[in-house]
């Protein structure tokens, strides 16, 4: 079995460092686009209720049960 080779202190600086920013880079993109998400779902949800009580009301004319 070969042992293994030492990898130069600049090659873990720069590993170490490329994942530290990369760290950083997703935490702050996180907190750029998670309040747009939230939004976009409160939409959704208001667009969904909408939606749910037109079909209700057209089931319900359909079914004569608002005119008979």
């Amino acid at each position: 079995m070969i042992p293994p080779v030492q990898v130069s202190p600049l090659i873990k600086f720069t590993r170490y460092s490329a994942l530290l920013v990369g760290m950083i880079y997703g935490k702050k993109r996180y907190d750029y686009l998670k309040p747009i998400a939230e939004e976009e779902r409160r939409i959704e949800a208001e667009e969904k209720k909408k939606r749910e009580e037109l079909e209700r009301i057209a089931k319900e004319l359909a079914e004569g049960g608002l005119l008979g």
